[in-house]
């Protein structure tokens, strides 16, 4: 009967029959794994069965290809650090819809799992302030890498320039310079500072063009391919984005 023992971040939670749960947990070397937590719709594992919790994990089957039975004890309770704040809570569900979406399951990825930790490190740091959002545009890169959809923002695809990148093309994901862009500027997706860009934007307005850059090639190239849109979570990070920055602007 195979079996493991792993510590793991909870990416959802879905109810089965009246009272069991399936859990999709991203663990440190068995990769995004499914199993099922008996009584996981009661009390007793409600608040240790949420989205983004760090756990211990003890997984059985009959045989290895089976869903299996999975035993989780809480090590981290990351949901319950920022319950209360419905951007980061935003953001952190938007990182566990977009991982579970993104990784195949039960291939070991140690590397995507530290990636992944240190981005909800970031998002329940409350010295931050709204900088995590850097992070998590970073660490949704590095989703589309995975996926085999890297963008190529080192270089202008047309001028070969290194040096006064301004905008990415939506349809290859390559850096342009204003120079490359010609008279096509405006059909291109601005590129933000803080991943090489040189455009004079603020903080707030570079934030929501990496949003809105690597939203479109999730869109697109992960999701769209199988005929899916973004993740409810990850359209409502969007929003609450847009919201949150509009008005910090106005004031």
């Amino acid at each position: 009967m195979p079996e493991w023992s792993d510590q793991g971040l909870i990416l959802s939670v879905r109810p089965y029959a009246e009272h069991d749960a399936v859990i999709n947990v991203l663990t440190t070397t068995h990769g995004r794994q499914a199993g099922l937590v008996r009584g996981g719709q009661s009390s007793k594992h409600r608040g240790t069965l949420q989205p983004g919790n760090k756990v211990d994990v003890f997984w059985r089957a009959r045989l290895a290809e089976h869903l299996g039975a999975m035993q989780v004890d809480m090590v981290t309770p990351n949901a319950s650090v920022v319950l209360d704040d419905s951007f980061r809570l935003a953001g952190l569900s938007s990182v566990c819809a977009v991982m579970e979406a993104c990784l195949p399951e039960r291939e070991p990825a140690p590397a995507v799992y530290d990636a992944t930790e240190a981005v909800i490190g970031l998002i329940t740091s409350e010295d931050l302030g709204d900088q995590w959002l850097g992070g998590y545009i970073r660490w949704e890169m590095g989703m589309l890498s995975i996926a085999g959809y890297a963008l190529d923002l080192e270089r202008c695809g047309v001028t070969g320039e290194r040096d006064g990148l301004e905008y990415v093309s939506p349809r290859t994901g390559v850096a342009v310079t204003r120079a490359g862009a010609g008279i096509h500027v405006d059909r291109l997706l601005p590129l933000p500072r803080f991943l090489g860009g040189c455009g004079e934007k603020t903080l707030e307005e570079d934030l929501l063009a990496g949003m809105q850059l690597t939203g479109h090639f999730l869109e697109r190239r992960v999701f769209g391919v199988h005929h899916q849109p973004l993740p409810p979570a990850r359209q409502r990070l969007m929003a609450l984005a847009e919201k949150r920055f509009t008005l910090t602007e106005e004031d």
